[in-house]
């Protein structure tokens, strides 16, 4: 099966055949997965936020033995260990990099005058204005929907995602309940360009976590997320409902980063129970667990059929 191209601002600056962006899920996002990306149209991303920069620098070089195609790297600024990460990736020959966790006037600027395309992750108006401020390509906007380290302050990828376009002039990259044709074209509806995947991906067969999480997020009703730490001290998250993260929300945490314990346990060994399995609110419309390839086909497929229902 080979749908129609889906050309957009983001494809043609990124290279791209599909407008889809992978996530960059820490000690996830590495080369198995982020080449399947990349080998089925998307943009592959390789995370930092691990911190293991040398295990990082050997999985950039693994992505050119298993893909041909544009691959990225995230900054996730709040977990930067090393004061020397823009030359590190300028090193490793990177063209795009996504940030995210952090002031984009950090980084944006290095990035932007070694050649590098930078996208910023925000999750409200103020923050896109900050990063066009600061001379950003373009903006990865993802709503409260989606799994991981949020904005205490959260706003429904509904609402942000038409508001943020409303204000900007560069190609928006929607995040936070993308998983398929549908959500797709209700995110081009509103603005966007391009989208981003963070739980589909991370459920699909070429993810590399334990395939209980896997099968937790099959099972998942739109119920089964949890929306941690508001009140803080540190970041606010989304995460898969367990009896630990239940029990996270009705009584809170000091420490929210000690409230991960063993995170190699969750995500290798699938105790689910161990830590905190970051997951977005689109599980409960995930029935299955696919290859990445056909996750894009009959993404792209469903949003020509989604177009094409509307135009009647």
């Amino acid at each position: 099966m080979t749908s129609k191209p889906v050309k957009t601002r983001i494809t043609e600056m990124l290279g791209i055949e599909k407008p889809i962006i992978q996530a960059a899920m820490g000690w996830i996002a590495r080369s198995h997965l982020s080449s399947a990306v990349s080998n089925a149209g998307g943009m592959g991303i390789i995370e930092t936020s691990s911190g293991e920069l040398d295990a990082v620098r050997e999985e950039i070089l693994k992505m050119r033995d298993l893909t041909d195609k544009p691959f990225g790297v995230n900054v996730a600024q709040a977990f930067v260990r090393d004061p020397n990460i823009v030359d590190f990736i300028i090193n490793q020959g990177i063209k795009f990099v996504t940030t995210s966790a952090g002031d984009p006037m950090k980084y944006t600027s290095m990035l932007k005058e070694a050649g590098l395309t930078v996208f910023h992750v925000v999750p409200s108006l103020q923050g896109a204005l900050r990063a066009i401020e600061a001379g950003v390509d373009g903006l990865i906007v993802e709503g409260g929907e989606g799994g991981g380290f949020k904005n205490p302050k959260d706003v429904a990828s509904m609402v942000l995602i038409p508001q943020v376009c409303e204000a900007v002039d560069v190609p928006v990259v929607a995040a936070g309940g993308i998983m398929d044709g549908r959500t797709m074209a209700a995110a081009f509806a509103l603005g966007a360009e391009g989208v981003l995947m963070g739980t589909r991906i991370l459920s699909s067969a070429e993810s590399p976590v334990h395939q209980n999480w896997k099968d937790a997020i099959v099972k998942a009703e739109a119920t089964d997320t949890v929306f941690l730490n508001r009140a803080g001290p540190g970041p606010a998250l989304r995460a898969l409902r367990t009896e630990r993260t239940t029990r996270l929300e009705t009584e809170g945490s000091p420490n929210i980063f000690g409230e991960f314990a063993d995170t190699q346990a969750v995500y290798f060994g699938g105790d689910l129970e161990a830590g905190i399995a970051l997951t977005g609110q689109v599980a409960g419309r995930i029935h299955d667990v696919k290859p990445v390839a056909q996750i894009f086909e009959e993404t792209i497929a469903e949003y020509h059929a989604t177009l094409s229902r509307l135009a009647v």
